[in-house]
């Protein structure tokens, strides 16, 4: 699991890193909101992520650490592509906010479960113990 989340992590590097480089070639940064999503999110809580499944959780790959792994994904993604749509003027506030709520509260969820992991691994079966 930790490696599947470096990749991801990693592609989230790369996509916020050219969303970088290209407000500052055009000197247009409204979409700086969607590059520190997907910077933050993306890529610093992905490694966080990867780090913790690495250190102390034995890289499991129990269904609740898919379920808490792909939740964080899609939730991450339908935030950035709805705020690169919401902040590029593609599409207004009031059709993208339901979708953004939404993905918000998939991305709360997935922080819940990796709560939920940690709670769930005793100390004993941690590597570092």
């Amino acid at each position: 699991m930790d490696r599947k989340y470096v990749l991801t992590a990693l592609g989230y590097a790369i996509a916020g890193m050219l969303l970088g480089i290209v407000m500052a070639g055009t000197r247009d940064h409204n979409q700086l909101v969607t590059h520190a999503h997907m910077m933050l999110l993306g890529f610093v809580v992905s490694f966080i992520y990867a780090l913790c499944h690495k250190l102390w959780l034995g890289n499991t790959t129990s269904t609740l650490a898919t379920v808490q792994f792909y939740l964080h994904q899609i939730g991450t993604f339908c935030l950035a592509v709805g705020l690169y749509l919401l902040y590029g003027n593609y599409i207004s506030i009031d059709t993208i906010d339901p979708f953004l709520a939404t993905a918000s509260i998939v991305v709360f969820i997935g922080l819940i479960l990796m709560a939920v992991l940690f709670v769930k691994t005793p100390a004993e079966a941690q590597p570092d113990k």
